[in-house]
């Protein structure tokens, strides 16, 4: 009996010596210890002091960049949209900000001469990347002639993203 309350006692000494050690690799104000990213480490183990090299077969497992995007816009629809009003004289061209500035010029096959100011806002392959300003000498165009630029726009832009996908 006195062995079989030892044995309990020394098991119990035991377990209570190993959960109370299990607290000594906290900090003191109980919070968890920050590491740093594996990416970070993992440079630091293949290239110790030297920099970084521009490219390296790593680079393969990395994530990439969204290959649609210029800068902070879509290349689709900004190339779309230099296609699709390719009749107008491009006055002005800023990819960073996604701006585009057309003087007049007049369709083939119309009369009416046209301006257009093209603000591609976001990367994304969507409607409200696409902010267009249309006029003519005389104002405004009207709502429709402007959605119907739009659409032939994203329309384009979404062929030229599916030919990219193809390759």
């Amino acid at each position: 009996m006195n062995k079989l309350r030892f044995g309990t006692r020394m098991g119990l000494a035991i377990a209570l010596v190993t959960l109370a050690g299990c607290g000594a690799f906290r900090r003191e104000d109980g919070q968890p210890v920050e590491t740093r990213p594996a990416s970070e480490i993992q440079d630091e183990l293949i290239y110790g002091d030297r920099p970084r090299p521009q490219s390296t077969f790593f680079d393969l497992f990395r994530p990439r960049p969204d290959a649609g995007q210029v800068g902070a816009i879509n290349k689709y629809i900004w190339n779309a949209s230099l296609q699709v009003l390719d009749f107008l004289p491009v006055q002005s061209v800023d990819p960073f900000t996604g701006v585009i500035s057309t003087g007049y010029g007049t369709p083939p096959g119309g009369g009416r001469a046209y301006r257009a100011t093209i603000y591609v806002s976001d990367p994304a392959l969507d409607a409200r990347s696409l902010n267009l300003a249309l006029q003519t000498r005389s104002g405004p165009v009207s709502p429709d002639t402007l959605r119907s630029v739009e659409d032939a726009i994203l329309t384009r832009a979404r062929q030229l993203r599916q030919q990219d996908s193809r390759f």
